[in-house]
């Protein structure tokens, strides 16, 4: 499972001695990519667990695609001037996801993904969701949740080994190893979530949607050293929103499994699909 996702190449200059700090606009490229390779990392429901019984603990794997940035948004315009960038991202996130069922139709769910490398990229992210369904009508339930994301991920974004060059001293990545930057993909949200359980009590498949809101606070820091002796440690900082719909369905596998899956938009970013696969247990 590759967890590279998150590995944003911002080829961002790494100009000699740098250690500023930049807060770019939310319309600007910087802080739209950002959000946009945020979208991948955001904890939405499992459209299966919303009405996990109490005692019940489901635990799952999530896989989502990762879109591409534009070849305009790929180009920085802010906190370095017309830098183009050299994204170079795997188009694949997945993660383990656990569930356990409440009193009172609540739910708490887990994610952790270790330090472990893979790929030249290290993560360490945890995310976390409480949510409580109501059954509102014969054959509809209503999800009320909130989520959150915090973590980091570690590696060579701005220069991987390929970009390096050692030609032209005004051109990026103009040095002989690989940066060692941080990207931190963090976020709060909610979401409203209907799920509608067909009267037939032998049907297996339900259908659920949503919409949901993010505040995101994506924080990324630059680590390269150049052949000409400077350090770009250059810290970009965006603090922005955004508003989300979701659509899917979730099929029973057997007596206690399930598998979902679900198309997910952040308005003003990206459109993924992902899909997760679990099994519930009585402990």
């Amino acid at each position: 499972m590759s967890n590279t996702v998150l590995l944003i190449s911002l080829s961002l200059g790494c100009a000699a001695g740098l250690s500023a700090q930049c807060r770019p606009p939310a319309g600007s490229h910087e802080a739209r990519l950002l959000a946009f390779y945020s979208v991948p990392a955001v904890f939405t429901t499992d459209f299966a667990t919303v009405d996990l019984p109490s005692g019940d603990v489901r635990v799952s794997v999530e896989g989502a695609y990762v879109p591409t940035a534009s070849a305009t948004l790929q180009h920085t315009e802010f906190c370095y001037t017309g830098k183009a960038e050299h994204t170079g991202l795997t188009h694949f996130f997945g993660r383990p996801r656990v569930a356990v069922g409440l009193p009172g139709g609540v739910l708490l769910e887990a994610s952790y993904l270790p330090p472990i490398t893979i790929d030249n990229a290290t993560p360490n992210l945890v995310s976390a969701a409480a949510a409580i369904t109501r059954r509102v009508h014969r054959d509809l339930l209503l999800t009320f949740r909130v989520h959150g994301t915090h973590g980091t991920v570690r590696g060579p974004i701005t220069c991987p080994q390929e970009a390096l060059q050692q030609s032209d001293a005004e051109a990026p990545c103009y040095g002989t190893r690989p940066s060692e930057d941080e990207f931190k993909p963090d976020m709060i949200g909610g979401e409203i979530v209907g799920t509608m359980i067909p009267s037939n009590s032998a049907s297996r498949i339900r259908f659920s949607g949503g919409v949901g809101a993010n505040a995101l606070r994506p924080r990324f820091r630059v680590g390269f050293s150049d052949l000409s002796g400077g350090t770009d440690r250059t810290r970009i900082l965006v603090n922005t929103a955004r508003v989300t719909g979701f659509l899917g369905a979730a099929v029973r596998i057997g007596s206690r499994c399930n598998a979902s899956t679900e198309a997910f938009a952040s308005f003003s970013d990206a459109v993924t699909a992902r899909a997760i696969f679990g099994c519930s247990v009585h402990p």
